[in-house]
């Protein structure tokens, strides 16, 4: 009887671990589709015609800068520097800023990761553009929906005066026009 009842036991400790493990493959399968389906999709923040979320924050030069001072056209680009695509982009996008109409004031360079390693390449940013730092999920960030890297939008009014994304699709190959 004992060895009957030493069965029963064992095959039950065998179901729930077996219900254990399926639960735990059931869960990495969905954080696997959605990775998956963030990966598929093209856009890397927001997309044209969304509105600019509201943020403060301050450059690194020591400014303050919110939502309500990307009023005019504004060139925004997010880099991160454990990004290998960032570092063939950063070129284009110099040179692109250095054209872009209203200068380094129309120009945001957002650097986002560890503060550590995030001087990276800041120095180039700093001569065409207002600079900030930030870490992953900071302020900036997370008001223009940044889901990956680089990222390159170009804001400007919304028809309420809200800043909305006018392009995420900037060619930083071609001449800089507002």
């Amino acid at each position: 009887m004992s060895v009957l009842i030493a069965g029963v036991v064992l095959a039950g400790l065998l179901c729930l671990l077996d219900l254990v493990l399926t639960l735990g493959v059931i869960k990495r399968l969905r954080e696997h589709t959605e990775l998956l389906a963030r990966a598929n999709s093209p856009r890397t923040a927001l997309a044209p015609g969304e509105r600019v979320g509201e943020f403060a924050t301050s450059t690194l030069d020591g400014r303050r800068l919110a939502q309500a001072d990307l009023g005019a056209e504004t060139l925004v680009a997010f880099f991160s520097p454990t990004c290998e695509p960032c570092e063939e982009k950063i070129p284009g996008f110099l040179d692109f800023a250095r054209e872009f109409p209203g200068g380094r004031d129309r120009v945001l360079a957002v650097v986002v990761g560890d503060p550590a390693e995030a001087n990276w390449r800041v120095e180039d940013f700093f001569d065409v553009a207002r600079v900030v730092v930030e870490p992953a999920e900071g302020a900036v960030s997370t008001a223009f929906g940044v889901r990956g890297f680089p990222s390159v939008l170009i804001t400007g009014p919304g028809p309420d005066g809200v800043p909305v994304v006018t392009t995420d699709d900037v060619r930083l190959t071609a001449p800089a026009t507002a």
